[in-house]
């Protein structure tokens, strides 16, 4: 499977993607939010492993894109959709999107542009309901991501997450179908931006 956007190609990993990943997630820009800082390469080996085993699943639920750019196929980052809850009589079924960047591609819309991917993804293909995110309260850039693509603040969880010697606030954010279908069709919703 892969999905496309107007800068990005959304495609399955490889099992070779793992020296890619190894080498965006030992940024310390990359890891200031994440609770290891230098992944070994069987880190990296097993955690491409488990989007390899996720391709697998029947019926699959878990869609882990290795985001590449398109005129090189240089692997630079990834997404993902989780189905989390099944579908119930009327239908009805939720997930949760996660997305991930190297560093030197900050700055340039691709989390937005990716992010936005796995909504249309999400609502169009399975036909969810409600689609949600969570982040660390103290990623400005994560959280404004969440925000251009329509999504709303639900909650916030105080120090939920210990890692890096601290206490962390993580932020929950979400989308209902229909609130994705009106943000969509709003004039202000570009595909380009800062994040």
């Amino acid at each position: 499977m892969q999905l496309t956007t107007a800068r990005l190609l959304l495609r399955e990993f490889v099992e070779s993607d793992w020296e890619a990943v190894r080498h965006y997630q030992s940024d310390p820009l990359y890891t200031r939010y994440h609770p290891f800082d230098h992944p070994t390469e069987q880190d990296a080996r097993e955690f491409v492993g488990r989007f390899l085993e996720q391709q697998q699943e029947q019926p699959r639920r878990k869609f882990q894109f290795a985001i590449s750019d398109p005129t090189d196929g240089r692997l630079i980052g990834n997404c993902g959709l989780r189905i989390t809850d099944h579908f119930t009589e009327a239908g009805m079924c939720e997930a949760d999107i996660g997305y991930e960047l190297d560093s030197r591609c900050w700055g340039r819309g691709y989390a937005t542009e990716a992010a936005r991917e796995m909504l249309r993804f999400g609502f169009e293909e399975p036909g969810l309901h409600r689609i949600s995110a969570g982040c660390v309260a103290d990623n400005v850039g994560s959280v404004r991501v969440l925000e251009k693509i329509g999504m709303r603040l639900e909650g916030r969880l105080r120090e939920n997450k210990f890692f890096k010697g601290r206490s962390w606030d993580s932020l929950l954010y979400a989308i209902l179908n229909r609130e994705w279908q009106a943000h969509r069709l709003s004039p202000s919703n570009d595909v380009g931006g800062a994040v």
